[in-house]
């Protein structure tokens, strides 16, 4: 296992870290807890596994949990390959069959949200459950976050520009996050400056920004596509939508895909909802995990 997984100050009680080949690249995982059904955590941007540290240690008491690193972010692989919407969907499938624990409750906020429905679309077999947190998809609306005529924001499109952020943003990782976390959260202190630095750590590695543009691209052409797989398979597992600042953007676009849909607005917190609501995520993510399986 390498050594920078386990940096001290990237420590979380109970969490172990690993790696595994899969569809042409390597994944970063971390896992914790010994029963209860699985629960897969997705992160979004500018995050890696390391937006769910508080978070794994209260779902593990009753789960076992599993954070993937996305292709291209965290300590995953930057591949020679597509980044984009499809690809890191197949990367869930496969990752899942390399797990070998059988469906999953999967848990996507973000970015993630995209190709996490699109994964549990195409393989209805490995999904117990599907959360979206502050989330949208293709052609439900997320283009409207690159709108910036309509309240959109500006870095969208930055960040989905070939080789644009790397370009610009080598060296000042760390100042785009400090300006993500500053324009998008609003509980003080919920990310602190030890977790910019991990997180900055990640995204300065050499192509450290290939997975934020390969996803970010593909999300503002997939609209179409997104729509026709939607609309010959929506989700027919529970559905939990996570909104945070942004209610009720993520319940509005699950109620299109998804017929059972339960919507939970956390109050007082912006975007990073697992950061920073912690507890209240893990209540509503494991609650929901619970009465699901309950219902099997």
């Amino acid at each position: 296992m390498p050594s920078s997984f386990v940096d001290a100050s990237r420590t979380v009680a109970g969490v172990t870290h690993h790696t595994a080949e899969i569809n042409g690249t390597t994944l970063h995982y971390v896992s914790a807890g010994e029963a209860g059904s699985p629960i897969l955590l997705v992160h979004g941007w500018p995050e890696s596994w390391w937006a769910f540290r508080d978070v794994i240690p209260l779902l593990a008491a009753t789960h076992r949990v599993f954070a993937v690193d996305l292709r291209g972010f965290g300590d995953s692989g930057i591949a020679e390959g597509d980044h984009d919407l499809a690809t890191t969907a197949e990367d869930l499938h496969q990752l899942v069959a390399h797990l070998g624990l059988g469906p999953v409750h999967v848990t996507c906020q973000d970015i993630s949200g995209g190709p996490g429905f699109a994964f549990a679309a195409t393989h209805p077999g490995d999904v117990l459950s599907f959360t979206g947190v502050e989330t949208a998809l293709p052609g439900y609306g997320w283009e409207m976050l690159a709108d910036v005529r309509n309240g959109g924001s500006w870095h969208v499109g930055f960040l989905a520009a070939p080789e644009i952020a790397e370009l610009f943003l080598a060296g000042r990782e760390r100042v785009m996050l400090e300006w993500a976390v500053s324009a998008m959260t609003t509980v003080p202190g919920a990310i602190t400056e030890a977790d910019l630095d991990e997180f900055a750590r990640t995204y300065a590695r050499p192509g450290g920004w290939r997975g934020t543009e390969g996803l970010y691209r593909s999300s503002l052409s997939g609209g179409d596509r997104m729509r026709a797989l939607a609309g010959s398979r929506p989700l027919t597992v529970p559905v939990l939508a996570v909104d945070g600042i942004n209610a009720p953007f993520t319940e509005q676009t699950m109620r299109q895909v998804a017929g059972d849909v339960t919507a939970v607005a956390i109050p007082d917190v912006g975007h990073f909802v697992a950061q920073e609501a912690p507890v209240a995520f893990a209540a509503a993510v494991g609650a929901f995990a619970d009465r699901v399986d309950g219902n099997r």
